[in-house]
């Protein structure tokens, strides 16, 4: 039993754990980091942003989840935090495709493979995967490294990766972005990023759509 567990525990299965818990833990000394030094980062020059940028665009892979990127990007600079923040997103989205060649994608691939019904489920999916990706994407509860390895594993064309994530990411990067810009404190912010009811109402819409959007794909590829 114990060693079929640890079997199971492959690269891509370890790096869907890590993915999955290391952005709540970074969340919370984000938010502690972005409060005790709100004076600091507001005094940031041009370039110490483009720096902070290429940091973040290796950590949103894991670590730091793109839309609370986004509100602190939007609370200290306002709406020209819109280009790093969809640089942030389009490099978190490679960073984890080229982790996945360092994994071992093949054994993932040879375990699909021994499963005839979950390999053409998957064949379905990915004949429709463009929108697939797309409503996945739109969610904003989907955890942001966790979807990017998934579709990269999955075998998903990098350029549908790369167009649905930033189709389905603009609408809520957008949201947090403006978010950000219209509050007055970072620490209330944080503690509750959809405190306008606007805010929220946009939030369930995306999530409804996402799930009826992702409902009808799946069940489109797979009559």
């Amino acid at each position: 039993m114990r060693l079929t567990q640890l079997k199971a525990l492959t690269g891509p299965a370890i790096a869907g754990i890590v993915l999955s818990t290391t952005p709540i833990v970074f969340t919370s000394f984000l938010t502690y980091y972005a409060v005790v030094h709100e004076v600091a980062i507001a005094e940031l020059t041009v370039w110490q942003w483009v720096g902070l940028t290429i940091i973040c665009t290796i950590t949103s892979a894991g670590l730091t989840p793109p839309t609370m990127l986004a509100l602190i990007f939007g609370y200290f600079l306002g709406w020209q935090a819109v280009l790093p923040l969809f640089v942030i997103n389009f490099g978190g989205i490679l960073f984890i495709n080229l982790m996945v060649q360092w994994l071992d994608h093949d054994r993932f691939l040879a375990f699909i493979n021994k499963n005839p019904k979950a390999k053409s489920i998957l064949d379905r999916i990915l004949n429709n995967e463009l929108e697939v990706i797309f409503f996945a994407k739109l969610s904003p509860v989907l955890p942001f490294g966790l979807t990017n390895l998934l579709f990269a594993l999955s075998g998903a064309k990098l350029k549908n990766i790369l167009l649905g994530g930033f189709l389905g990411m603009a609408p809520r990067t957008i949201l947090a972005i403006w978010s950000g810009h219209e509050a007055r404190e970072i620490k209330a912010l944080l503690e509750n990023p959809n405190q306008s009811s606007w805010t929220q109402i946009i939030v369930i819409v995306l999530i409804i759509l996402s799930i009826a959007g992702l409902w009808h794909a799946i069940q489109r590829s797979l009559k």
